[in-house]
């Protein structure tokens, strides 16, 4: 695993603090969890110190152990039983100092309570610090990722052939869940989403009641969260096609429109290049195959950076963003094409970018 000091040496590069605060609210802030590679406990409420050579964690009785099992050596815990505890603990470690806070998590009252409790001198948003120092994967979060990936995909071909007319779009999206966590998924990254026939053009469509019919698009984005990593992939297929049907002809064109925008822009996913031409390739490929019929029906971004957090940080492959891949990113690669009233055809991979070209996790 990457050691912690690295982890928190990245952040520290570019921040103009002398410690960084980090507050759990119900949920846990996603840069705790990258600072500590803490992947089991609640830790609700729970704060952390970062200084540029250790962590202060301080912890209810209820996580303590849980905390204590996880504990990387630069960690020192400490176990506060009530808030005014965790004043004086702040206090003593923030008092008079500038202090880093990820505004991009914390609720207002928080932040509010932050500036009493610690008495610092100012409070600076290291937000960006963060999304800068997660950008670029190392190999430890590069290796959990593969696992991620691999488990949703093997999880998605189970499923395929499981598919019966009559299933529902929720059974089908509750197997796969149960598919990725029986292969050793924590649970899922996001909420899966599964889609038949109209419905998959749609491209946040909620699985819902509708039956699976033959000659009907089967489209199934979910991804499988493992040790904090989280996989996004999306896979479409044409369930008991009718190979003489219109319907289905136009279905295949579809799907080998997408597959084919998909390469092309996994050639573009490379060091050096700017984040907004992989997108652009596969938009003006969609746009002008077979004579225009798909022309402005690809309507999201390429890609997005996938992490800890499904969409991880503030970087994409879209067309506004301009920045320079850089290898150990990894973004997920995923054009569509979108009918409504017809249906849609998405294919989804996550892949690091490298110096020749991406590579498929």
């Amino acid at each position: 695993m990457r050691s912690v000091k690295n982890r928190i040496g990245r952040v520290f590069r570019n921040a103009k603090v002398d410690a960084i605060l980090l507050l759990n609210t119900k949920i846990d802030d996603s840069n705790f969890l990258y600072l500590t590679g803490f992947d089991a406990g609640v830790f609700e409420g729970a704060a952390m110190i970062a200084t540029k050579r250790k962590l202060i964690f301080f912890v209810s009785a209820l996580d303590y152990e849980m905390a204590k099992a996880q504990k990387p050596a630069e960690m020192t815990i400490v176990k506060i039983d009530s808030s005014e505890d965790l004043r004086k603990g702040l206090q003593a470690h923030l008092s008079g100092k500038i202090v880093g806070v990820n505004e991009s998590f914390l609720p207002h009252s928080s932040y509010k309570r932050i500036k009493r409790y610690t008495g610092a001198k100012k409070l600076i948003d290291v937000s960006k610090e963060f999304c800068d120092a997660r950008a670029i994967k190392g190999k430890d979060e590069i290796k959990l990722m593969k696992i991620a990936n691999r488990i949703t995909k093997n999880a998605i071909s189970e499923v395929e052939g499981h598919l019966k007319v009559g299933m529902t779009e929720k059974e089908v999206a509750a197997e796969i869940d149960y598919l990725m966590q029986k292969r050793g998924a924590d649970g899922t990254a996001f909420g899966s989403i599964v889609s038949f026939g109209k419905n998959a053009a749609l491209p946040h469509h909620a699985p819902d009641n509708t039956r699976l019919g033959p000659n009907s698009i089967v489209l199934m984005d979910v991804g499988a969260r493992y040790k904090n990593y989280g996989a996004d992939v999306t896979r479409t297929i044409i369930f008991r096609p009718d190979k003489k049907s219109d319907k289905y002809k136009r279905m295949l064109m579809m799907y080998n429109t997408v597959k084919e925008a998909q390469r092309i822009a996994l050639k573009s996913i490379k060091q050096g290049v700017e984040a907004s031409k992989a997108h652009i390739d596969a938009e003006r490929y969609i746009n002008t195959a077979h004579g225009g019929i798909f022309k402005g029906k690809f309507i999201h971004s390429l890609g997005h950076s996938v992490g800890i957090d499904t969409h991880d940080g503030r970087i994409g492959l879209s067309p506004n963003m301009h920045f320079k891949l850089k290898e150990g990113m990894v973004f997920s690669d995923e054009p569509g094409i979108y009918v409504v009233g017809f249906g849609g055809v998405r294919i989804e991979d996550c892949v690091l970018v490298t110096k020749k070209e991406g590579v498929i996790l």
